[in-house]
């Protein structure tokens, strides 16, 4: 069985169908889900298709992009809304200074936030960082109480910052873009991340794989990124399921 660590699956293009969408998905054996929020208005959309389908869990958090919209959305609001039983992770968040859509400091403020809450709760971050390496490292090494892990999703970074997340005790998510012929140097880094620390994800409905380029992305696809990461790193299409499998339940514990 895989595991789609990273899916959107209350934007409207999948939205208006979730039954299809998680029963195509499963079809191709992909039996697990992780809806994620990038807003606050969101957590309840998110929650509510977690509640009504086995196999999906939900996230909480604020995407760096929309973190000039919520000013408000602090560690407190954030670890309430973590006692919800299907919530399983915090994010997603980080820094973004490729589109530069919200203020830099505000980012960071939000960032902290979210660190803080992981902290609190002992929840996995999920972090997404563009252009931000330097920052996103600073930001994770800030002294704080409490155990601080998580995953750096949709991996797109250099070598030296998965060697570093990867020390920090992070976990690397590769999406539908290691497969595109133009990321040599990622493909070359996705050899490289230890097999216990590997997740899978679609970030549906974005970055459809080869060779559903130019598709709405679905969970289902989750299952041509695999099938070419085992081929990438010299393992089995079953094998590379069963731990990426194995390793989303050892980090998403309330998953378990």
């Amino acid at each position: 069985m895989l595991i789609d660590s990273h899916c959107h699956l209350n934007y409207a293009s999948l939205g208006e169908d979730v039954p299809g969408v998680l029963s195509r998905a499963r079809a191709v054996g992909v039996g697990g889900f992780l809806a994620i929020s990038c807003r606050e208005s969101e957590w309840d959309g998110v929650i509510g298709i977690a509640e009504a389908h086995d196999g999906v869990w939900a996230s909480v958090g604020i995407h760096p992009h929309e973190a000039d919209e919520h000013p408000d959305t602090d560690a407190a609001t954030l670890i309430a809304a973590t006692a919800h039983p299907r919530v399983i992770a915090i994010g997603e968040t980080g820094l973004d200074y490729y589109y530069d859509k919200s203020d830099r400091g505000r980012q960071q403020t939000s960032f902290r936030s979210h660190i803080q809450a992981a902290r609190a709760t002992g929840l996995p971050l999920i972090v997404h960082t563009r252009d931000a390496e330097a920052d996103t490292l600073a930001l994770l090494k800030e002294p704080g109480e409490g155990r601080l892990t998580g995953v750096i999703h949709c991996f797109t970074a250099s070598q030296a910052f998965a060697e570093e997340a990867l020390a920090l005790g992070f976990y690397i998510s590769l999406s539908g873009i290691v497969t595109f012929k133009n990321a040599r140097d990622l493909q070359e880094t996705a050899k490289t991340i230890p097999a216990d620390r590997l997740l899978v994800e679609t970030d549906a409905p974005y970055l459809a794989p080869v060779p559903m380029r130019g598709k709405t992305c679905e969970p289902a696809f989750v299952a041509h990124t695999a099938r070419f990461l085992a081929h990438l790193r010299g393992v089995s299409e079953a094998e590379l399921a069963a731990t990426t499998t194995a390793n989303f339940r050892a980090l998403f514990t309330k998953a378990a």
